[in-house]
């Protein structure tokens, strides 16, 4: 399953996403939250804390930059820009994913 939550500035976006992912987690799916927003705050809401957000912030900047390679799957995306939230939640700050797998 895959959900996006969007919408106008403002509206609460970021702290629904992290109240849904943290609960599909409680009940025992596996989620992987990615934070796509210009102003990436989603690690915060999550509760992995203002460094953790900012030191992945860091890697999308090095990445934008092509300072860094992009990773060429799904789990190495997570497992190299990834991040462990709370109850479970895997979370990693984005701008696009290229050549998505889909399925």
């Amino acid at each position: 399953m895959r959900v996006a939550v969007v919408g106008k500035g403002g509206s609460g976006k970021t702290t629904t996403a992290a109240v849904v992912a943290r609960t599909f987690a409680r009940h025992g799916l596996s989620v992987v939250a990615l934070d796509c927003d210009t102003n990436p705050n989603l690690g915060i809401s999550l509760g992995v804390g203002d460094d953790e957000t900012e030191r992945l912030v860091t890697m999308r900047e090095s990445l934008d930059e092509r300072e860094s390679e992009h990773a060429p799957s799904w789990d190495e995306l997570v497992d190299r820009f990834g991040s462990d939230a709370p109850d479970g939640v895997r979370l990693a700050v984005v701008t696009r994913i290229q050549n998505p797998d889909p399925g």
